[in-house]
């Protein structure tokens, strides 16, 4: 919940609020560092330590981070598999019902309403995970058009059953989209992302405690790569959300041509 309300924020502020706690921290670490009260505290916590120290939570972020960003690009992934699937089984019921040699009007008004439902109606509300009722009906009624016995006898049974695979298959990718923009993110691995962030930035801080300049570069050089890594895995974990979200052009080229007035 945390991380979709995050998303609704504009794209710079998404990446601000990643940057301000990296920001305090490594200020915090480099002032400790400076500062005559604190100093010998924090050079005593680095004494001795050792290269392996900071490397091994290091690679346990760099996996976990490989392991969130693989999963948040594959849900991009099929999300955009599952729109593509989505405009190509409405254009091959289209095209079905202009091959074929009886009247399917019908249909096309159906599937022509249905797209309609879709996109002015069902695609703003999958940002917040909801859906349209009204698309559901639509499609129902493109079902049950398809499904007229009359259109075997007409049209034969090869183009009827093509018609009925193709709508059964046009519900399914429905059905996709909508799990998919209904699919919580895990607030946990992200949790632990920060907090494994956070340690490998303290522990580069309390490697360099004698090299003030070299400090506030590894400081700042790894703060910028978190901040940048983090935000564009951010912008994907959610495909129907975010300024980055996915938009609805593939339905709205499927809907220009079917036959029927413009949504």
């Amino acid at each position: 919940m945390l991380l979709g309300l995050w998303l609704d924020q504009p794209l710079w502020a998404i990446f601000a609020a990643l940057a301000v706690p990296f920001a305090t921290l490594s200020a915090l670490l480099w002032l400790a560092t400076r500062l005559r009260r604190t100093r010998p505290v924090v050079v005593r916590l680095g004494a001795g330590m050792v290269p392996t120290y900071f490397t091994a939570i290091a690679t346990l972020l760099a996996l976990l981070t490989g392991f969130v960003a693989n999963d948040a690009w594959e849900r991009q992934r099929a999300a955009s598999r599952t729109l593509q699937s989505e405009r190509a089984n409405a254009l091959a019921v289209y095209d079905l019902s202009l091959a074929s040699v009886s009247d399917m009007r019908d249909i096309r008004a159906a599937l022509a309403a249905y797209l309609d439902v879709v996109i002015r109606q069902e695609w703003p509300r999958m940002s917040e995970g909801g859906y349209a009722p009204e698309a559901g009906a639509g499609l129902r009624r493109l079902l049950e058009t398809v499904s007229d016995p009359k259109i075997t006898a007409e049209a034969g049974a090869p183009v009827h059953a093509a018609l009925l695979n193709a709508a059964m298959a046009l519900r399914a990718d429905r059905g996709e989209r909508l799990a998919l923009s209904q699919t919580a993110s895990d607030e946990t691995k992200w949790l632990t992302l920060l907090v494994l962030a956070a340690l490998t930035l303290v522990a580069l801080g309390l490697v360099h405690t004698e090299y003030p300049a070299a400090q506030a570069t590894v400081l700042t050089t790894f703060s910028l790569a978190m901040v940048t890594t983090l935000g564009l895995i951010a912008l994907h974990e959610r495909p129907f959300d975010g300024p980055l979200a996915m938009s609805a052009e593939p339905l709205v080229i499927a809907r220009a041509a079917v036959a029927g007035p413009a949504p």
